[in-house]
């Protein structure tokens, strides 16, 4: 019969007196059990006692099993774990103690007790009988394509049972100890010991789909810990292993640990669950990591020369998650130039010029900076030109003139003279030595650089030396005083000519003669101040 798959060790009781007491002991026994089946733990005693009482009748007054003593033994037959359970197979010295039906809590240490008539017959051994049990289980063993399937107990079953096998909960044919089932089915397998279909093993089967979660299940924050766990319903228990989208492998656990996760950890993953029976493959779980903008990147188009007039747009980027925003300023200038991650220049200006940074920042950490020069480039504005010195130029001076234009690249200068083909002069300054008449005339300066030219015009006229000037003071001084004296002879021959008509006409004839003076005189004035006129 197969309700007791055991083979019992036979536990013997000796119970002898000592030199002061009674003593019971065990001899050690281990008793393994199938779940479900019924066991029995046998007993037999001998009770031995001292010449002295021998003589004496002793009574046993009670025996009994027990599991618990925290405070004093519990029989085991008013125990509610084992209530309907356990049964005593008691007869003169057969101190058996059946369990039926058992179940995995049954597994314990039991000892037995009596007490008798006797001064200190209350008895108890020190030893006591272990009781193990153990599920069937279906052993896996994979061999190529197929799996070997071997219904197993860790205790012996006795008499070589029959085994029924289950295919998804219905009765196969084979009744084997072994069956041989195709790998990665999608089939469940257990078995039971013939006769006792009730108690069947766990069911083997393939892995099912995997399942995948992160924790936390929140926002995840760069620098923080995060596990993302794979988990299977299986058995034999899977082993797992973690790849990323990549499909590089990465773990072989059922959790993939990220101690301090990091932005370059944003991604998605998967496991695979795999045991003798076949393997799955989970779907992808997502990890987005939050961080706060990396150092931005700037750029400008177009990339070449920017020139003045043209359109230009700097572009900022920072990787950021959540995305970052942006701000344009412009070096000493707290305003805010846009708000976007383009500033755009639609016709560039050579103000323009200069350094800009752009900031990123979200509602993580701290913002980034990065600068970014602009050098517009243009051709000369219209020159400016000034003179050293600049009062009168005197004939025989030193005259210096300087040229200057806002220009990128910076200008290069030529001076030109008036009605002459070829330069006077290059460079920046043009200095005139010994300044002469000769050099009277107009002037201009050409600024010109790779992007265009311009010029400025100057008039330079020449102012006489010194002594010449003081010979021309005198020149007009003297005419300025014959002037005066023909003046006053023009005033007096009017005055002589109103008092002819009351004067004789000898006077007539004076007049004439003064007239004739005059006149000479008129003639001489005359010709000097032509000659005055051309000495000028």
């Amino acid at each position: 019969m197969f309700d007791q798959i055991v083979f019992p060790d036979v536990l013997c009781v000796s119970v002898v007196k000592g030199e002061d007491t009674w003593r019971v002991t065990h001899s050690s026994a281990q008793i393994c059990a199938v779940k479900g089946s019924t066991v029995e733990i046998p007993c037999t005693c001998t009770y031995t006692y001292p010449s002295t009482i021998r003589q004496q009748t002793t009574v046993v007054q009670s025996r009994f099993w027990f599991t618990k003593d925290r405070y004093e033994p519990v029989d085991v037959r008013t125990d509610p774990d084992y209530s309907g359970r356990v049964e005593y197979l008691f007869h003169e010295n057969v101190c058996t103690l059946r369990i039926k039906n058992l179940t995995e809590r049954d597994s314990a240490v039991y000892k037995f007790m009596f007490t008798t008539n006797q001064p200190g017959g209350s008895l108890t051994g020190d030893e006591g009988v272990t009781l193990s049990i153990t599920d069937l289980q279906v052993q896996v063993e994979t061999k190529r394509n197929q799996a070997e399937l071997k219904c197993y107990s860790s205790c012996n079953v006795a008499d070589n049972p029959s085994y029924v096998w289950y295919r998804n909960g219905k009765n196969m044919t084979a009744e084997t100890s072994s069956i041989r089932v195709s790998v990665h089915e999608n089939n469940k397998y257990s078995c039971s010991v013939k006769g006792r279909e009730d108690y069947r093993s766990p069911e083997v089967y393939a892995p099912k789909l995997p399942s995948v979660s992160v924790s936390p299940s929140a926002e995840i924050v760069e620098g923080s810990s995060v596990t993302v766990t794979c988990s299977c319903d299986a058995n034999p228990a899977p082993e797992y292993t973690w790849y990323n989208m990549n499909g590089r492998e990465l773990s072989k656990e059922s959790e993939l640990v990220f101690s301090s996760v990091q932005s370059s950890d944003s991604g998605r993953y998967y496991c695979k669950a795999k045991n003798d029976l076949g393997e799955r493959t989970s779907g992808y779980v997502k990890v987005e990591v939050k961080y706060a903008p990396k150092l931005p990147s700037v750029s400008v188009s177009p990339s070449a020369e920017i020139v003045e007039g043209s359109s230009v747009t700097l572009t900022c980027s920072s990787d950021a998650n959540p995305a970052a925003n942006y701000t344009w300023f412009k070096e000493n200038n707290n305003q805010p130039l846009s708000r976007e991650a383009q500033l755009v220049f639609s016709s560039i200006k050579s103000s323009d010029s200069g350094e800009f940074s752009c900031k990123a920042e979200n509602d993580l950490g701290k913002p980034t900076y990065k600068w970014i020069s602009i050098d517009v480039k243009f051709s000369p504005k219209l020159p400016s030109v000034s003179v050293s010195p600049s009062a009168e130029i005197v004939e025989g001076s030193s005259v210096t003139l300087t040229c200057s234009s806002d220009a990128n690249p910076a200008a290069n200068y030529t001076w030109f003279k008036e009605d002459e083909d070829s330069p006077t002069a290059s460079g920046q300054i043009f200095t005139i030595s010994n300044f002469s008449a000769d050099h009277s005339g107009r002037y201009y300066c050409e600024a010109q650089n790779t992007r265009g030219r311009h010029n400025s015009t100057l008039h330079l006229l020449v102012v006489a030396g010194n002594s010449t000037f003081i010979i021309h003071i005198i020149k007009w001084t003297l005419l300025l005083l014959m002037l005066i004296s023909l003046l006053l002879v023009t005033l007096w021959m009017r005055k002589k000519k109103t008092l002819s008509s009351t004067t004789e006409p000898a006077e007539v004839i004076e007049v004439d003669v003064v007239y004739e003076n005059v006149s000479a005189v008129t003639a001489a004035q005359t010709e000097d101040t032509e000659e005055q006129e051309h000495m000028l």
